[in-house]
């Protein structure tokens, strides 16, 4: 065994120099080989980089750092090795626009490749670049301020708080881009929707002074931007001045004794007046609706949640129940809404006595235009807002039901779903 073991060792060693002239002339062989075989690729999705447009010019769908939105799907014939590795992420189209008429055809050759890895020159490795044909257009490039909607805001309320209002309701942002992307933009609006779930319950403490009706959150800076696909994927800050006095409006959660009894009313539409009237028709006296004088009121105790006392002291005089005296189909079921008793007076009531004594500092900041405009949104906002709770803090459902000439007032348990509202 060990002869023959001696024996293949030998022959393997056996004229070594010329055995290691053959390996190293087959390694070259192979290199020189492996780098002339050519591949064809398609590589999809490679981004288009725009360079020196003209003053006053943009393109539609260009981003601020100069790329397209639009990208190219490149079939390109090159070195195998290295055409097989390539990625979208590994290069770039350069379109240069300088000295081009508003609108021509795309031309990409080699020379418009850019190599974005470093360790690639795309001038030795590709020799030839099919694309698509497409077309170029440049336009105006226009500066417009867009209208921005603040929406009502996602998620909810820290605990023990009220979610009030947003104001203000409405901003503009200014921003440069192609002018018919602008003007589509304009028409269209843009829209903000903030979220109450990043506003912390210890932030609202800190801000919650007695002396103040309602809890004012600063929106922060970084919370006033947003995405205009059209115009980039970057945000935008919204840079209207009106922006530094974007507020969360909080009221705290707590329920107040209505120390006035509630009026009913009835309507008779016009159209219903020959079969339903004051003459035929009557409210009848019930547990809930006793009669004075004639005029019938809501005597239990009832509270409110989540208004201010001075909206509450101003209004609670001028509450009303009023029932639409039109039975639903197949039903003598009607409906009911609250009202409050000449609205406009009360609301210009209400920033008057604001004006007289102004102890919120948040308000005390604005111009006397912005405030009279602040504080007419808050008190529609309770407006809005405005239910009735029984003395257990649950919400106060009624049952009115027309039955032989008599409407009859009946609470119902607060679980039950009623389409009659107890609401402005």
């Amino acid at each position: 065994m060990v002869p023959e073991l001696n024996a293949v060792i030998s022959k393997i060693f056996s004229n070594w120099p010329r055995k290691i002239v053959a390996l190293i002339l087959a390694v070259i062989i192979w290199l020189i080989v492996n780098q002339t075989l050519i591949s064809t690729r398609t590589i999809n999705n490679v981004p288009i980089r725009v360079i020196n447009l003209p003053p006053g010019k943009t393109l539609e769908g260009i981003q601020t750092n100069g790329h397209l939105v639009k990208k190219l799907n490149l079939t390109v014939t090159g070195n195998k090795t290295i055409i097989e590795e390539l990625s979208s992420y590994d290069l770039e189209v350069i379109l240069d626009v300088a000295d081009k008429p508003d609108e021509f055809m795309g031309i990409i050759s080699k020379k418009n490749l850019s190599s974005l890895n470093p360790e690639i020159d795309l001038s030795k490795v590709i020799k030839r670049v099919q694309y698509p044909s497409f077309i170029v257009r440049m336009t105006n490039l226009v500066t417009e301020q867009i209208p921005v909607i603040i929406t009502k805001p996602i998620g909810e309320a820290p605990r023990g708080y009220q979610f009030l209002d947003i104001w203000p309701y409405r901003l503009l942002l200014t921003v440069q881009g192609p002018e018919d992307t602008l003007k589509r933009l304009k028409e269209k609006e843009l829209r903000l929707t903030l979220n109450l779930n990043e506003v912390k319950k210890s932030q609202l403490d800190a801000l919650d002074h007695d002396e103040q009706e309602v809890i004012s959150f600063f929106v922060p800076d970084y919370w006033k931007q947003i995405r205009v696909p059209s115009l980039g994927d970057a945000p935008i800050s919204i840079d209207d001045p009106k922006a530094k006095l974007l507020r969360i409006d909080f009221i705290r959660s707590r329920f107040s004794p209505l120390n006035h009894a509630i009026p009913v009313s009835l309507f008779f539409p016009i159209e219903t007046l020959n079969k339903l009237n004051p003459d035929t028709i009557q409210l009848a006296e019930s547990t809930l609706l006793k009669k004075i004088h004639g005029q019938g009121v809501i005597q239990i105790p009832l509270l409110v949640n989540g208004v201010g006392p001075r909206f509450l002291n101003l209004i609670e005089k001028k509450l009303q129940i009023e029932i639409i005296v039109i039975p639903q189909a197949k039903q003598e079921v009607l409906s009911w809404n609250l009202q409050l008793v000449n609205p406009r007076q009360l609301e210009d009531q209400y920033v008057q006595a604001f004006n007289g004594e102004l102890v919120d500092p948040d308000i005390l900041l604005l111009a006397p235009v912005l405030r009279e405009e602040y504080l007419r949104n808050r008190f529609r906002s309770y407006v809005n807002r405005l239910q009735l709770f029984k003395i257990d803090e649950t919400k106060l459902n009624l049952s009115v039901s027309l039955k032989k000439n008599l409407i009859t007032i009946e609470e119902i348990d607060s679980s039950v779903n009623m389409t009659t509202p107890s609401k402005l």
